[in-house]
C-alpha cells in the first residue's frame, strides 16, 4: 500500500467513525476504489490500525468523562461511574465473543467486497430510518440494554453495518434518550479496539504481515488527527440530527456499492 493511499483511508476512517454510517464500509469501498490487491489478513489488520487510531482519538476528546469514571472506580463504591462501567463491560461481551470466536470468518470479508458492504449498509439505512421514528426520552441506558446494544455492536463487525449507527438505533429503540446513547456508543468501544489491538500485539498477527510500517504508521497519523477534527463538530451533529438524513446517505452509498460491484463482473 502506498503512503499517499494509506493517508486517503485514515481520513476516510476518522471522518466516518463518528457518523453512522460505516467507517468499515467506507474503509472497503474505499481500497477497492484505490485497487487495493492485499490478502484478507492484512485488510483486516489496516482496519483495525485505523480503528485504533481512531479510539485514540475518542480518548482524546472524552478524556473527561473517561478521568471522572476512572475517580469513580477507584474509590471503590457502587457509584455512578461504577455501574455505568459494569453497563460498559456488558456491552463489550457480545463483541468479544465473536471477535475471538469467529475473527478468521470476519477476516475473509474484509477483501473488498464491495457486493455485501452494499447490502450492509441498506441494513444500515433501515436501522437509522427506524431509529429516526422512535421519540426521544430522558431514560439512561439499563443493564438490559447495555446487553442488547453489545449485541448490536457484535453485528456491527461486519463490513457495512455501521458501528455507532447500530448501537445508536439500537438505544433509541429501545427507548432511551439520544444524546446518553451516543455518549454510551462511543465511550463503549474504546475499550473492546485497545483489546483487539493487546490480543494481536501478543499474537503476532501485526508482526506477522509484509507491510510496511511507513504506510501504517501515515494512516495511522491522518485517522487521528481526521477523528480527533471530527469528533468536536460532528458528535453534535449524531445527537442533534435526525438520522433519516444518514438513513438517506447509507441507502444511497450502499446502491451504488452494489451497482459498482456487478459492473464489474
Amino acid at each position: 500500500m502506498e503512503i499517499i493511499d494509506a493517508i486517503i483511508l485514515g481520513i476516510i476512517q476518522g471522518l466516518t467513525e463518528f457518523l453512522p454510517v460505516s467507517s468499515s464500509g467506507h474503509l472497503e469501498i474505499g481500497k477497492a476504489l484505490l485497487g487495493d490487491d492485499s490478502m484478507p489478513e492484512e485488510s483486516l489488520m489496516v482496519t483495525v490500525v485505523l480503528h485504533f487510531a481512531t479510539a485514540l482519538s475518542t480518548i482524546v476528546v472524552f478524556r473527561k468523562d473517561i478521568a471522572d469514571i476512572l475517580r469513580g472506580l477507584f474509590q471503590f463504591k457502587w457509584n455512578s461511574e461504577t455501574i455505568f462501567s459494569m453497563k460498559i463491560i456488558l456491552s463489550m461481551i457480545p463483541a468479544a465473543f465473536v471477535g475471538l470466536f469467529f475473527e478468521e470468518q470476519l477476516e475473509l470479508l474484509f477483501g473488498g467486497n464491495l457486493l455485501f458492504v452494499g447490502f450492509m449498509l441498506l441494513i444500515t439505512a433501515l436501522l437509522l430510518w427506524l431509529a429516526d421514528k422512535a421519540k426521544n426520552t430522558e431514560k439512561p441506558v439499563s443493564y438490559a440494554n447495555a446487553f442488547v446494544i453489545g449485541f448490536a455492536q457484535a453485528i456491527a463487525l461486519l463490513p457495512g453495518i455501521s458501528r455507532s449507527g447500530a448501537t445508536i438505533s439500537t438505544s433509541v429503540l429501545l427507548g432511551n434518550d439520544k444524546t446518553k446513547a451516543a455518549r454510551f456508543s462511543f465511550l463503549m468501544v474504546v475499550p473492546l479496539i485497545l483489546g483487539k489491538i493487546a490480543k494481536d500485539l501478543l499474537f503476532g498477527d501485526l508482526s506477522n504481515t509484509t507491510m510496511e510500517l511507513t504506510p501504517l504508521l501515515a494512516g495511522f497519523i491522518a485517522a487521528f488527527v481526521a477523528g480527533f477534527a471530527a469528533c468536536t463538530w460532528m458528535i453534535q451533529l449524531v445527537r442533534k440530527s435526525k438520522l433519516s438524513y444518514f438513513a438517506v446517505y447509507c441507502f444511497i452509498v450502499g446502491l451504488i456499492a452494489i451497482i459498482y460491484e456487478y459492473s464489474n463482473v
